[in-house]
């Protein structure tokens, strides 16, 4: 089976590449393709000894909008666990600084994937959620551990139980500590932050970095363990998988 990419990567210049997703058969999902193609744009940038610093971004207003209905009925048949496609670790472990340019709608755990990000830049109109509730199951991905990094233990726990969505606007307003901008602001200013960054020596920037994330490393394997513990528990729960049809619709 041959996949269309879904994944482009651009070079900007000075050290600074882009990372576009544009799945717009799936609006973001994790498809096949989308996954595969992060993977391979994180490979590709691990290869690439030019580059400073990665901007992830989406296409019009979807940022990554989480699981595909295909794939959350594996995970509650047993048939995967989230960690057999390990995406959520990507920005994390990308050697050099990333920046989220979460111009659209961020979902489950392609809201967690833009968090996990070095730095963040919302959008006031666009929805971020942490639905996995909504479903019935208990929260993966790492967003467990990333939520409350990023935001606050308050507010995590307060996106993590309500499955709300919340507009970027209602962050901001709620004290979310990166930039929240109108749309079309967000990619331009993290343009704006990476030449900031690119100007600085890469390898630097690469021991920055590592001094930054390696505490957050070692505490994510732990959390990851305790989600699939979790999810051991209630991902194969009947009621979830009724709730998964109904969500996606027939």
């Amino acid at each position: 089976m041959i996949m269309k990419s879904v994944v482009y990567i651009e070079q900007l210049g000075q050290g600074i590449v882009l990372i576009k997703m544009e799945d717009r058969e799936n609006k973001n999902t994790f498809s096949d393709e989308l996954m595969l193609g992060l993977k391979e744009a994180f490979e590709s940038i691990k290869n690439d000894i030019t580059c400073k610093v990665v901007i992830m971004t989406g296409y019009d207003n979807y940022f990554c909008t989480g699981g595909t209905k295909e794939g959350l009925l594996a995970l509650n048949e047993g048939k995967e666990v989230f960690t057999d496609k390990s995406l959520y670790n990507l920005p994390l472990n990308c050697e050099v600084p990333v920046i989220a340019a979460m111009q659209g709608h961020g979902i489950g755990g392609g809201f967690a994937l833009g968090l996990f990000a070095d730095s963040v830049i919302l959008a006031r109109e666009s929805i971020y959620s942490a639905n996995f509730m909504r479903y019935g199951f208990t929260p993966g991905f790492g967003a467990t551990f990333i939520l409350p990094n990023k935001l606050g233990s308050s507010l995590a726990q307060e996106m993590l139980y309500s499955a709300d969505n919340y507009r970027g606007a209602e962050l901001e307003r709620r004290g979310v500590p990166f930039p929240v901008l109108p749309r079309l602001e967000v990619l331009d200013h993290a343009y704006n932050l990476a030449k900031k960054i690119a100007e600085k020596p890469r390898l630097s920037l690469i021991t920055l970095k590592e001094h930054f994330v390696a505490p957050l490393r070692i505490q994510l394997n732990e959390i990851i363990r305790q989600e699939l513990i979790m999810h051991e528990k209630t991902f194969r729960q009947d009621e979830v998988r009724q709730n998964i049809i109904k969500l996606f619709g027939n």
